[in-house]
């Protein structure tokens, strides 16, 4: 097993070597003036050729790939263009937010998907299962920022039971802490919900169908001990594959849903430096974001082998 992880990491570092020259060069020859932005638009051409040359932005586009390069080998991700603070320190600041938000959408999205799942496949064809199937085409269809706004209109602006924006860490309590990630996981574990229900249903249905299902209930097994104990067992490889991808797909919901909630964490700071054309911090959290998802793929194929005996690397 060391050695299938250490190959894939080492696939890995060549997507990650692409992924930051696409960013780059897309950065670069979007429209857009860092300088302009700083200097404001009363600001005269020779301040802000000026303020471009103190930015390295003059120099060949080659070069400044290759400095940026150098620089992230070295361990130094640069400093922000607008703020002047270091990217690292920037990203370590936004990052708790991020995750605890992250965590918390897809434990709920888990907890609440997998039992809706198995219940829509126990009721093929019945009233729950036509109930939950579309549930799950609603999930798909409304966005994120819009099951956001619903709830702080029913849940925050309505009946005053949770905040309705901001963030707490878990530093001030738990209590602060938990109540404003409510909302804001909730509306960001929607099509996650629908996502996972939907794959577990199907594959349960498929397993169901076993011959060894049948005879687990010839020896006497109870409905939910099959259910539970034989059919999920069975169908957990792809039910694993599918919470893999929805776990590096809330990279694209967290930006929308830390913009609805106020929540200052990286997908806000995406927002901000793309607003600023921050390049060098954009660049630093798509890299970042990047190499999550590679790690995130990795974990899931090991646990293929957890769920899944027959699997051997």
């Amino acid at each position: 097993m060391l050695t299938f992880v250490v190959k894939r990491i080492l696939s890995a570092v060549p997507v990650l070597i692409m992924v930051a020259i696409i960013v780059f060069l897309v950065l670069r020859l979007s429209p857009g003036d860092p300088a302009l932005m700083i200097a404001g638009p009363s600001a005269t051409e020779d301040q802000l050729q000026a303020l471009r040359e103190s930015m390295g932005l003059t120099k060949p586009l080659l070069q400044q790939l290759f400095l940026w390069i150098g620089q992230i080998l070295s361990g130094d991700f640069g400093v922000s263009l607008i703020s002047g603070k270091p990217v690292t320190e920037l990203i370590l600041d936004r990052f708790g937010p991020t995750l605890a938000l992250s965590l918390s959408t897809i434990v709920l999205a888990v907890a609440v998907a997998i039992p809706l799942g198995v219940l829509a496949a126990w009721q093929q064809g019945k009233w729950i299962d036509r109930l939950v199937m579309a549930g799950s085409v609603l999930g798909f269809s409304v966005p994120v920022f819009i099951v956001g706004y619903i709830l702080i209109l029913i849940f925050a602006r309505g009946l005053g039971w949770f905040p309705v924006q901001g963030y707490k860490p878990l530093s001030d309590g738990f209590g602060p802490f938990a109540v404003r990630l409510v909302l804001p996981s909730v509306a960001l574990s929607f099509p996650y919900i629908a996502l996972i229900a939907r794959i577990v249903r199907t594959n349960v249905i498929e397993v169901m169908g076993e011959d060894y299902i049948r005879t687990a209930r010839a020896k006497g097994l109870t409905e939910g001990g099959v259910l539970m104990d034989h059919a999920l067992g069975n169908a957990a490889v792809p039910i694993v594959t599918i919470i893999g991808v929805s776990i590096a797909m809330l990279i694209g919901g967290v930006v929308v849903t830390e913009s609805v909630f106020n929540i200052p964490g990286l997908g806000r700071l995406v927002l901000e430096s793309v607003l600023a054309r921050d390049y060098t911090v954009i660049q630093t959290v798509i890299l970042l974001f990047s190499t999550i998802y590679v790690f995130i793929n990795l974990a899931v194929d090991l646990l293929y082998g957890l769920f899944d005996p027959r699997i051997r690397y």
